[in-house]
């Protein structure tokens, strides 16, 4: 960025000094600041050697062209129903994942709450028919998966443990 230094020639009545340049050129070691390197080294080094070729796996054209038919008939992508597809049972498991025995212990704490705040209102008569009958029924829902959960776990531990003949049982 800056200006170049201005030329002055010496005057003639003195002599240029030589430069050594026999120092600075000596064969076989390269200046400490390097801007072009011979051919032989570059040669000597792997900078022209190849890469030797390694055919990737081919695609396979006719399942390709299933694909691309099915794209153009039905619009979708069937790898994409088969994500959406995952999706949607993944979201299926999730939904279930939650006790239904938990969800029905959370809905009585806050049925019962609730008519704790009427109450304190002044309005708990008019909302407690309502919440007690709400609470039965939840109570007999328990009641029921309850029932279930212990004929499944009978199941299982007969499977797990079989205790022998039936006619020991029945003596």
């Amino acid at each position: 960025g800056d200006a170049l230094p201005l030329q002055r020639f010496p005057p003639s009545s003195q002599q240029p000094v030589p430069v050594p340049h026999a120092a600075a050129c000596q064969p076989g070691r390269l200046p400490a600041r390097p801007l072009l390197r011979p051919a032989k080294v570059c040669q000597a080094g792997d900078a022209y050697t190849r890469e030797k070729f390694k055919p990737q796996p081919t695609r396979d054209l006719e399942k390709e062209k299933r694909r691309l038919q099915k794209i153009l008939a039905l619009g979708k992508d069937e790898v994409e129903d088969k994500v959406e597809q995952v999706f949607v049972r993944k979201k299926e498991e999730e939904i279930a994942e939650p006790d239904r025995f938990e969800e029905c212990t959370n809905e009585i704490q806050e049925r019962r709450e609730f008519l704790a705040e009427m109450e304190a209102l002044g309005q708990g008569k008019k909302y407690q028919g309502i919440v007690l009958t709400e609470i039965s029924q939840k109570l007999h829902e328990m009641e029921i998966i309850d029932k279930k959960r212990s004929e499944e776990m009978r199941n299982i531990m007969t499977k797990a443990f079989p205790v022998g003949n039936k006619s020991n049982l029945q003596d």
